[in-house]
């Protein structure tokens, strides 16, 4: 297991001046879905990774399945897991992992790494995948999927979501590109094809448009992305995601006799959808597509997908899309993932292979974990903004210490914060500080993040030359918004305490084993990927700034 070590260049930035750094004793978590879901022997529960883990890709080697999920501009990025039964689930690697392989400098935190695909050939294992803004797609390789995983080989093509189509000793990669023609509408793309010489590491012969639009342009269809092609019973199928990810997320399904097509859209498309089910049912999965399907080694077939789950019928969800499993089924030569009308299930009979036991660090259900920081690194888990330069963290006689790094919001820059996804609509967090604010504006404490303008602080910090314990929110802005402070010693250490129950979110302090709640009933929609946009979920964690 190759850990986020302290050692590599890791996240950055130190201060100019070099300010005693925030002592971070603990960090403990507690996660409870609003669903209550019964789990017979021999089921498993949906989603199978909790939280923000969104644009799964699959592929089993032997009878081994790995799993690589987005991670955006958080680092470090693009987590890869194992597992036997594609039930339970253990992570192994990020990918990015190395400051020299991706620079996520400038970029917002739902921008960089999108969708990846992972397959493996000869030995290696392909992640093809895209960086937004940052000099597009790119494969990086690995004889371990633990690591370490090869600097990026650009690639000369524009657009998002590829994918390696593997044929004997050829390959060829397919994603969503511009059509061959004048865009007839807002969010028309295609999908193409091109040979991949992945002994030259070099895109060869001509690209192909494969479907322009999806399954049908007269209906004007968007965002057809996330393609996927295999081979069965002498058809390539195609599927894809359509609809954008949002509400009205989908997959189909495409065939043809030939690579290069013509594909042959399903009449029963799309083969997973939930847009067309009430929103105020209870249990509410929806935004369901980015499929790919899998055959296990007694010849089932399965898909992972992504899904969310909201705390309302209006859609509003802070951990993020994560990832789902549930069994394909074949008709009259095509795969159903669901049928259309069909909710998503929250639990349903595992798959036809040997149990494993679970994870010791859960990724499905309720959980809780407490972090120590006694160890040599932090756990693979926690993450970062942005492609660190310098460390900025270290692990000393069991307590984390932070430095100050850029203020969040800075895209130029790398905060001061190192975090692990909120999992469960009703979760705890907590962790006891050591820290004394100098001046004005120095602040330490648990950081919320959504996105570069959707974030909270709840902290120590000082105001007007006195210490107090504070809660600033920023709401889709540049700037805080200071919610609620308390004056509070700083000479021993605090224990801060957020708690989140669906849309609501409180904030408690103890100072002496005297608890306190600074603000209840916080409107925490502001954390909302309806509110705050972009494709991430909530990240928390401890954070450290000190103006310069």
């Amino acid at each position: 297991m190759r850990l986020f070590a302290l050692t590599c260049a890791s996240l950055s930035l130190l201060p100019a001046a070099h300010a005693a750094p925030a002592r971070f004793d603990d960090f403990r978590y507690s996660g409870q879905s609003i669903e209550k879901i019964d789990v017979k022997p021999g089921d498993y529960r949906n989603p199978i990774l909790t939280g923000y883990y969104p644009d799964p890709s699959v592929t089993r080697v032997g009878d081994d399945y790995y799993l690589v999920n987005s991670s955006f501009a958080h680092y470090p990025g693009l987590p890869i897991f194992k597992s036997k039964d594609l039930v339970n689930w253990t992570q192994i690697a990020n990918a990015i992992d190395r400051s020299e392989q991706l620079d996520f400098t400038g970029r917002r935190i739902s921008q960089a790494v999108f969708a990846p695909a992972i397959s493996f050939h000869d030995g290696i294992f392909y992640i093809v995948n895209t960086c937004v803004e940052c000099r597009g797609n790119f494969i990086i390789t690995a004889k371990d999927p633990a690591g370490p995983w090869s600097n990026p080989i650009w690639l000369p093509f524009e657009g998002i979501d590829p994918s390696i189509y593997w044929e004997g000793d050829k390959a060829y990669i397919v994603n969503n590109r511009a059509p061959n023609e004048p865009p007839r509408y807002s969010g028309h793309r295609a999908i193409w094809i091109q040979e991949y010489d992945w002994r030259a590491g070099k895109m060869v012969g001509e690209s192909t448009q494969l479907i322009n639009g999806g399954v049908d342009i007269s209906k004007e269809p968007v965002w057809i992305e996330g393609p996927h092609i295999f081979k069965k019973d002498g058809y390539y199928y195609m599927t894809a995601a359509e609809g954008g990810t949002s509400v009205n997320h989908s997959q189909v399904v495409f065939r043809s006799k030939e690579l290069r097509g013509p594909y042959i859209p399903y009449e029963g498309n799309p083969i997973l959808t939930q847009r067309d089910l009430d929103p105020n049912r209870s249990n509410f999965i929806g935004s369901a597509g980015h499929a790919q399907l899998v055959e296990t080694q007694t010849g089932d077939w399965w898909a992972t997908f992504l899904a969310v789950r909201p705390y309302d019928a209006d859609d509003h969800y802070n951990i993020g899309r994560e990832t789902f499993l549930l069994p394909v089924e074949w008709k009259d030569g095509w795969p159903v993932i669901l049928p259309r009308g069909q909710a998503i299930p929250h639990a349903l009979k595992a798959p036809n292979l040997p149990p494993q036991p679970k994870p010791l660090i859960p990724t499905s259900g309720d959980f809780s974990y407490v972090e120590t920081f006694d160890g040599k690194a932090l756990p693979m888990q926690w993450i970062g903004i942005r492609t660190p330069k310098t460390p900025f963290y270290s692990l000393k006689a069991g307590a984390l210490e932070l430095e100050s790094g850029a203020p969040i919001g800075d895209l130029d820059g790398v905060p001061g914060f190192i975090g692990r996804r909120q999992q469960h609509a009703n979760a705890t967090f907590s962790t006891t500080l050591r820290y004394a604010p100098a001046k004005d504006g120095d602040r330490a404490g648990l950081a919320a993040v959504q996105s570069d303008r959707s974030n909270l602080f709840f902290g120590l910090t000082r105001i007007a030359g006195k210490p107090v314990v504070a809660l600033y929110t920023r709401d889709d802005a540049d700037t805080d918004t200071l919610v609620a402070s308390a004056p509070v010693a700083t000479k021993g250490p605090i224990t801060l305490t957020i708690r989140i129950t669906g849309g609501t979110m409180a904030f408690d302090y103890a100072v002496g084993g005297k608890p306190r709640t600074l603000k209840a009933d916080l409107d925490a929609t502001l954390l909302s990927t309806k509110k705050a946009g972009g494709f991430v979920g909530t990240v928390v964690g401890p954070y450290h700034y000190t103006p310069s």
